[in-house]
């Protein structure tokens, strides 16, 4: 036991040491002393050099970074326009008329303003009810994705056009709905809300097309695009006459969702019945309007799919630090708002990029994997998510499907670590995690792992603490006050073939996001072919998502379609201790069982650390 509180000692040594070289009022560049211990840290967004002023174009800089048409205002496609020549269904919003298309799978309405372009003086302003059109908008194509970059693995996910206008939404209607003649019981509505760490994604992803799933359960589906990275959630100051004040990104998502109460019936929806879901930073930002008084009454229960809850949302203070390095790297001062203003929109996401590469926090080392994103502001978000479910301050009252893949960590920890990882080299991160607590964590896990490469043990540890056990232990929090909810954990490993990350170490793993080709029958775009077993846990799977949708439960038989009825599906059990706490195993032979880690999240549970 004596050495490993020799290696504990001397990691927290290296620490401190490295701490008192640098200034108190400046930022830690961790990631910079990580890398003198071990040179495989690959951060994202890692930053790139600008030999420019940066009021200047910077494209070919962008292009670099996977980005191949920044798309301004004044050049995009007027958003009204004549499509009288040209056939597809035509719906009346509140905002004017629509006209859509309609392919084999679906009726579909693409890139409908739910707000006012967030451009010029409005760039970090709260979004703007949405300007009436005179004549049909249409609707036929996807808008550009709100402004990003991507390099590395990613870079072909990332969406080919990108514009600071860009608060569109996209919606999908079962075929056998007659748009021209309102519906005698109109149908449920799911609003999705695309993951990708707040600065990434978009909702006409082809991974995210919801045809099949508007067809399949016969619902409504919605899917918006949120202003992402310091376009949403940029903070300079308090003052929001006078400075940007963040979560603009949450805001754009409250927007949609009130557009969505007021216009969707017209697309045969019900606004009474509305289910908000999200993956990965789209599940955070379902957990936020769980928690949200003022997003209370726009949606009615949630999906919840790899909710990271243990990464933590930054405070103000830190918000404003990172918010003042974003600056420096503009050649503005951080309270010239003119100044940050008239930066052009490739500037700003350069200074984003560049500005991500340091962690505002060095004893928060899990910022490592969301820079940008929701801030704790006091007044839209009041506390940390995980705090917020554990006291009770959310929305109880809301039915709630929550769950995880079972290697959650795989796509972050061989993400960021390129090259093999040592004990010592392990210590060092768990320690700059954990602090206080690393020798409990560390004689917990060490001894399990024997291979000198010790990524799969930081994996594990991954899925453990950021995902599987404080889910657990909010799902438990909220039945202790009455709420239902139902777990599950996708389990299925893929065989001969990548998972749809792109990324070659997501080989044979249910990893982060795995399920999402499953979800959305887009495996074709996921780089694999479904063999007809998968095919048949990609329909089930959509046979409990749809059954939520429609009445608040996943098991429940009413309003299932013919195929899940002749399935006769696993119940998925209430999550509960009368149950013994089942959670269902979405596999090829999907059923209910006992959690197989509860004895671990029983650890993560008394060691307090969430």
């Amino acid at each position: 036991m004596e050495s490993w509180y020799y290696l504990l000692l001397c990691t927290l040594g290296l620490v401190l040491i490295y701490g008192k070289q640098t200034k108190n009022d400046d930022d830690i560049d961790l990631v910079r002393f990580l890398r003198t211990i071990h040179p495989g840290v690959l951060v994202r967004d890692e930053p790139f050099i600008i030999n420019r002023q940066f009021r200047k174009n910077s494209l070919k800089d962008l292009e670099r970074l996977g980005v191949s048409s920044v798309t301004e205002q004044s050049k995009d496609k007027p958003v009204s326009q004549d499509t009288n020549g040209t056939p597809g269904p035509v719906v009346l919003t509140k905002d004017g008329q629509i006209k859509g298309i309609t392919v084999d799978k679906a009726h579909i309405f693409y890139g409908i303003p739910y707000a006012d372009p967030p451009t010029g003086a409005y760039r970090w302003k709260p979004p703007r009810p949405v300007t009436p059109w005179p004549r049909v908008y249409d609707a036929s194509f996807p808008r550009p994705a709100c402004m990003q970059a991507c390099r590395g693995p990613i870079t072909e996910e990332c969406p080919r056009k990108v514009s600071e206008d860009c608060l569109y939404l996209n919606i999908f209607i079962p075929l056998d709905v007659d748009l021209s003649s309102p519906l005698l019981s109109p149908l449920p509505v799911m609003v999705w809300i695309h993951g990708g760490d707040f600065i990434a994604g978009s909702a006409s992803k082809p991974l995210y097309d919801g045809r099949f799933i508007s067809n399949f359960t016969h619902t409504i589906v919605v899917s918006m695009e949120y202003r992402l990275g310091a376009f949403g959630f940029l903070v300079s100051g308090k003052d929001p006459h006078t400075s940007a004040i963040g979560n603009y990104g949450i805001l754009d998502q409250q927007a949609a969702f009130l557009w969505v109460q007021r216009n969707i019936a017209v697309f045969g929806g019900d606004p009474s019945k509305v289910t908000i879901f999200g993956e990965s930073a789209g599940a955070q930002s379902v957990s936020l309007h769980l928690m949200i008084q003022s997003s209370k009454p726009l949606f009615h229960q949630a999906v919840l799919q790899s909710l990271p809850f243990s990464i933590p949302l930054k405070t103000r203070h830190d918000a404003l630090k990172l918010g003042k390095d974003f600056a420096k790297q503009t050649n503005c001062s951080v309270s010239d708002t003119i100044c940050l203003l008239s930066l052009t929109s490739q500037a700003v996401l350069a200074a984003q990029m560049k500005t991500s590469s340091k962690i505002v926090n060095p004893f928060r080392f899990l910022e490592v994997f969301e820079t940008w994103g929701p801030h704790i502001d006091g007044e839209l978000i009041k506390e940390q998510a995980i705090t917020a479910f554990l006291k009770g301050h959310w929305q109880k009252e809301k039915p709630m499907l929550l769950g995880t893949t079972s290697e959650e960590g795989v796509l972050f920890v061989y993400g960021v670590f390129t090259k093999p990882v040592s004990a010592v080299e392990s210590t060092v991160y768990i320690t700059a995690i954990f602090k206080q607590h690393a020798l409990r964590v560390l004689h917990k896990y060490l001894h399990l792992y024997r291979d000198a490469d010790r990524r799969d043990m930081l994996a594990q540890i991954v899925t453990d603490y950021v995902f599987l056990c404080p889910s657990r232990r909010s799902a438990r929090a909220g039945i202790a006050v009455g709420s239902g909810v139902w777990m599950y954990v996708f389990d299925h490993v893929a065989s001969d073939r990548r998972v749809w990350s792109g990324l070659t170490f997501c080989y044979q793993h249910a990893c982060h996001g795995a399920e999402l080709p499953f979800l959305f029958d887009s495996a074709t775009v996921a780089n694999f072919t479904m063999l007809p077993q998968e095919k048949l846990l990609s329909n089930r799977m959509l046979c409990y998502w749809g059954a939520f949708a429609h009445t608040g439960d996943p098991s429940s038989r009413a309003h299932q379609t013919s195929f899940c009825r002749e399935q006769r599906l696993p119940v998925w059990p209430r999550y509960s201790d009368t149950s013994g706490w089942l959670v269902m195993n979405l596999t090829v032979h999907s059923h209910a069982q006992v959690g197989t880690r509860n004895h671990i999240c029983d650890f993560w549970d008394q060691l307090g650390t969430y």
